[in-house]
């Protein structure tokens, strides 16, 4: 009698044992995936970059719709939204009739220009970034000053004409730009230069301390030297290291750490 109940007992401890085993099972299994999906590295990049430059293309130059512009008949591409901070404005891309920047203010910096002239005028969150530029330049020892922001269309128009009729249009191409197809227009850059040269707006500027220090920290407030040198056949222009652009500090950030244009980080080329 003993023996029959301690084998009953021990066939029921048995059973019990692998019931809890086979229950057990299912929920180590969902553990142990859920801790594999902690390891796996959350800055993983596919090597394929061609491909990861055209997501950017989608995704962070505000998914424009593009399209020709059929009254000057030159195809270039009219910007849809010409009020991202990260649109490419260049020589096949250009603002749409008429536009003028919203929220236009005067950042609190050293001008060359008067008060009141449109050349101190920035959107206001390219001001902002200025503002911190110029106040970090200051605690290294530099004296920047603001030569030239915003321009109209007329403006730029007035501009262009002048310098082709004093230089000729092949060198009037290098260095400005047709009205409307501007960056000045946007109100996203400003042209700088060493207070102690406020009338240099040459190449020889990067030979300056002020120079080398905003190749070096601009994009920390979110700004990029736009026509960088050994780029002229991707952006355009010639070199102008005086020129900086707003674009925000993620994008500034990669392109400085890149090396490359605007125009190579949303992949397009001419």
């Amino acid at each position: 009698m003993k023996k029959t109940v301690i084998f009953i007992l021990l066939t029921a401890f048995l059973l019990g044992c692998q019931q809890e085993n086979n229950s057990a099972q299912p929920s180590e299994k969902r553990d142990f995936q859920n801790e594999y999906k902690k390891k796996e590295p959350e800055s993983f990049v596919p090597s394929e970059e061609p491909e990861e430059n055209n997501n950017k293309n989608k995704n962070n130059n505000e998914k424009e719709n593009e399209q020709s512009d059929e009254k000057s008949g030159d195809s270039l591409t009219v910007i849809d939204n010409p009020n991202s901070v990260s649109l490419v404005v260049n020589k096949q891309r250009k603002l749409p009739d008429g536009f003028e920047p919203d929220n236009l203010v005067e950042a609190n910096v050293s001008y060359l220009a008067g008060e009141g002239n449109p050349k101190r005028l920035l959107r206001k969150v390219a001001a902002d970034a200025l503002e911190d530029l110029f106040a970090d330049a200051k605690g290294a020892g530099l004296e920047l000053v603001a030569v030239s922001g915003y321009r109209s269309y007329d403006r730029q128009k007035q501009l262009y004409e002048s310098n082709v009729a004093a230089n000729g249009q092949e060198h009037a191409d290098k260095f400005s730009a047709k009205p409307g197809t501007s960056e000045h227009q946007t109100g996203l850059a400003m042209d700088v230069a060493s207070a102690a040269l406020v009338s240099v707006l040459e190449q020889s500027f990067i030979e300056t301390n002020e120079g080398q220090w905003l190749k070096d920290h601009a994009h920390e407030h979110g700004f990029i030297i736009r026509y960088p040198e050994g780029k002229e056949d991707i952006t355009g222009y010639s070199y102008e290291p005086w020129h900086l652009r707003y674009v925000g500090k993620e994008i500034a950030t990669e392109i400085y750490q890149s090396k490359i244009t605007l125009e190579e980080y949303f992949g397009l080329y001419p």
